[in-house]
């Protein structure tokens, strides 16, 4: 179990890199002027840590005998939410003079992690159903 979360981290690494160059050269591109509330780096350590969190979670629960994921992922999932609103807040209670874009920047992220969450972990069940 510790192997397979350290080589997800790798990946997780690989993939929040690739990713934050990305959305930093589109975004030095196109939106140069425009001032940020939430640097691009912090929106990119808040995603990988809490997608870390969950994978690591949820591998462990399995590892234990826990029957129900589907369950727990959509509980996981549930609570990434929660504390993505209250990442966000700062922007909700208007304190960020371009909001808009701090909240697109923020869940163009968000959606793609989830993605690489799912993949990883439907990837990482079949691989324990076929041993």
């Amino acid at each position: 179990m510790i192997k397979d979360i350290l080589a997800y981290l790798l990946k997780l690494l690989a993939f929040t890199i690739l990713l934050l160059g990305v959305h930093y050269y589109i975004f030095f591109i196109f939106f140069s002027e425009v001032v940020l509330f939430f640097p691009l780096w912090s929106i990119y350590l808040f995603n990988s840590f809490l997608v870390f969190v969950v994978f690591a979670f949820i591998r462990y629960k399995v590892a234990n005998g826990y029957k129900k994921i589907y369950n727990l992922f959509l509980i996981t999932t549930l609570l990434k939410m929660v504390l993505a609103m209250v990442f966000l807040l700062p922007l909700f209670v208007g304190k960020a003079v371009n909001a808009k874009i701090d909240v697109i920047n923020f869940f163009i992220p968000y959606f793609f992690y989830l993605a690489f969450e799912i993949i990883s972990l439907q990837k990482s069940f079949n691989q324990e159903e076929t041993k």
